[in-house]
């Protein structure tokens, strides 16, 4: 019998600042996903962005502010892959 996959729900981003490109993420062990305002979805993983960034972008998702300019500065083209 086969394992259901683990589902984990995406998560509205607060925006506590008001101006934030950042809609919506998804945290699991090893990545985040970004949902941006635009609708593009891209996943950060410990491999392509570093697991110190990757733990930083956990820890202002869920801050609600400040991930979209942490994106935006440190991180915009290391991103594991674009879902949409």
């Amino acid at each position: 019998m086969a394992k259901k996959p683990l589902i984990i729900a995406t998560e509205k981003y607060k925006n506590l600042g008001g101006k934030s490109t950042v809609a919506t993420y998804k945290l699991l062990k090893d990545s985040v996903t970004i949902g941006f305002t635009t609708h593009a979805k891209y996943i950060y993983s410990n491999q392509s962005a570093g697991s110190e960034n990757v733990s930083k972008m956990k820890e202002l998702a869920l801050a609600g502010k400040g991930l979209g300019t942490f994106i935006e500065s440190k991180l915009k083209d290391k991103f594991a892959r674009k879902v949409r």
